[in-house]
């Protein structure tokens, strides 16, 4: 078969069941090459099980999945040459220092990555020789990271790559994961951090209850409006202050208070008179339309306390065979 095939991973119609549980209900994204594509949902949304049917770990029971051109169930060896999978946690002996787990997986590649340039890369170079059960979660992270990066890979998906990582780890992060999207690679991100969705994704996918409930760019995905956001040190009459400014005015947590209509100067000029009149401080605002963690509010809102199983093996009933199964997977990646 022909190594030129189409740089993306292409999802139709995906249904995954555990049992009589469908975790994954007739899903279908796409992920382009030289595109970061967020895979997001609340826990037990089906994106893991999304995920790893594009990884080749688990079968699907309806639809068809390509990654690469190839489908993961059939072609995993071929796949598994070309793709760079980071999990969120395992996958590595305890015992197994960084640098040479980090050779290990590049001689297994055999792709022309460089061991050394990788544990710089990721910010190791001080731990190379300390193993992974002494690693702290973020560098652990960073390691599984450097990992995925042993394939040059055509395609990346990346799971929680900057869950407990530092505030300078995370900028490493980025920058690797902004030079996979500039060389052409595929990189499929799941996270619950939608922060650092909104700064590195092209392309959202929500998923809720095992469905796909949007699927585009955040300025596809917002609803248009403008708004300003704002935080202050004292607690706001908000029914006041929206009578003061002749819009609602709503509370949104932790001193945040976001103001509807027009962000215009009029409005952050009477806002401040009157923040002003009582003696109250502004600490921060942003104007614009909403943020990612806005929309995903929005979409998802109506979940129902019911459902807040994780929608994997684990949790939705799978046999123990098939869990022990999965993890033997997962560490001989």
């Amino acid at each position: 078969m022909s190594v030129h095939q189409p740089a993306s991973v292409e999802v139709a119609g995906l249904t995954v069941r555990y049992g009589d549980l469908v975790a994954v209900d007739d899903v279908s994204f796409r992920a382009a090459a030289g595109e970061v594509t967020a895979v997001l949902g609340p826990n037990g949304a089906g994106k893991t099980s999304t995920i790893e049917v594009c990884e080749g770990y688990r079968q699907a029971a309806g639809g068809t999945v390509r990654v690469l051109g190839l489908d993961p169930a059939t072609h995993q060896r071929q796949l598994s040459e070309r793709m760079g999978v980071m999990l969120q946690e395992g996958g590595v002996y305890p015992s197994a220092t960084v640098a040479r787990t980090i050779k290990h997986y590049c001689d297994l590649y055999r792709r022309g990555a460089d061991p050394d340039a990788l544990i710089e890369a990721v910010g190791l170079t001080d731990r190379a020789g300390g193993t992974w059960r002494r690693l702290s979660g973020g560098e652990r992270q960073r390691l599984s990271l450097a990992l995925a990066l042993a394939a040059v890979p055509d395609v990346a998906f990346l799971d929680e790559p900057t869950a407990g990582v530092d505030i300078n780890g995370r900028d490493a992060i980025r920058s690797i994961i902004a030079g996979l999207r500039e060389r052409g690679c595929v990189v499929v991100l799941a996270t619950h951090e939608l922060d650092e969705a909104e700064r590195l994704a092209d392309h959202v996918v929500i998923v809720d209850h095992g469905k796909l409930v949007a699927s585009g760019s955040l300025a596809t995905l917002g609803d248009g409006h403008q708004r300003i956001t704002f935080a202050s040190s004292a607690v706001l009459d908000v029914d006041a202050l929206g009578a003061h400014l002749g819009t609602p005015v709503t509370a949104i947590g932790d001193g945040t208070y976001r103001i509807a209509g027009a962000a215009d100067a009029t409005t952050v000029s009477a806002l401040t008179t009157w923040l002003v009149e009582h003696d109250a401080g502004l600490t921060s605002m942003t104007t614009g339309g909403e943020r990612l963690e806005d929309v995903f509010r929005r979409l998802t809102a109506n979940r129902s306390a019911s459902d807040q199983v994780e929608a994997n093996p684990i949790t939705a009933g799978a046999p123990a065979a098939d869990r022990a199964s999965r993890r033997s997977r997962r560490r001989r990646e």
